[in-house]
């Protein structure tokens, strides 16, 4: 049995939830779908250019833990640009 998830803090509520190919009809179109965590990972690595510890701190998470959230993150962002699919962000937490 796995163990249970962690709270983790996200203080970033995004304005856009929904992104996708231009010219592609939604209906159809495979999903990604970014959870909030993974979002606020990368907000935090990448657009704060904080170190990875820092991040970590930040959402109350082991670096470890922050790598494989910011590695996730990271894949289903270059999957939904790569092979042309929408990007979801989670909104529901």
């Amino acid at each position: 049995m796995p163990r249970p998830r962690i709270c983790r803090r996200v203080r970033f509520k995004p304005g856009v939830t929904y992104f996708k190919p231009a010219g592609v009809r939604k209906i159809g179109l495979e999903e990604v779908m970014l959870r909030n965590d993974e979002l606020e990972a990368v907000r935090l690595k990448d657009l704060e250019g904080l170190d990875q510890e820092a991040c970590a701190k930040r959402m109350g998470v082991s670096q470890p833990t922050f790598h494989r959230i910011v590695v996730a993150a990271r894949r289903k962002i270059a999957d939904s640009i790569i092979c042309g699919k929408a990007l979801r962000v989670e909104t529901n937490k």
